[in-house]
């Protein structure tokens, strides 16, 4: 489901073609039988992570990014610095859990797997309005060409 969304990346040696690497990586572990998400979580907050970070780097004027891995603040990152535009306040709670989530897996593997869920089917809106940001937007880098 998620290398189809991010299917234009595949195999892309970019900050797009890494997320695309976290989409198959997701798509895998929702196929297999395992009990912790931890490890889905994590996966999915660094796809989250290298799109958003992929557009800064292609859509911003100067093409670049923070060095945080805070969703919540790369989607401020992102609005404040591109065309972009959302109603941040949809995704700010589903993002900033979605992190969490993924700082508790490198600490100790337990999460609260029902919030990571409910905050996924939230940001998934999110995910698609970056794809059609993304498609829709002429990266001004381009135009030099």
């Amino acid at each position: 489901m998620y290398q189809e969304k991010l299917d234009k990346f595949k195999n892309v040696e970019n900050l797009a073609g890494k997320a695309w690497g976290h989409a198959m990586a997701i798509d895998l572990l929702s196929k297999a039988d395992i009990n912790d998400c931890s490890i889905e979580c994590f996966h999915y907050q660094q796809m989250m992570e290298l799109f958003f970070k992929h557009l800064l780097e292609t859509q911003s004027q100067f093409g670049s990014y923070s060095r945080s891995h805070k969703l919540q603040k790369l989607l401020e990152e992102l609005i404040s610095s591109t065309k972009f535009t959302t109603d941040k306040t949809k995704y700010f709670m589903a993002l900033q859990v979605i992190t969490v989530c993924a700082e508790e897996y490198r600490v100790n593997f337990l999460i609260d797997c029902e919030g990571y869920k409910q905050s996924v089917s939230v940001c998934d809106h999110l995910l698609a309005e970056l794809i059609e940001f993304n498609e829709a937007s002429v990266s001004p880098y381009f135009l030099f060409f």
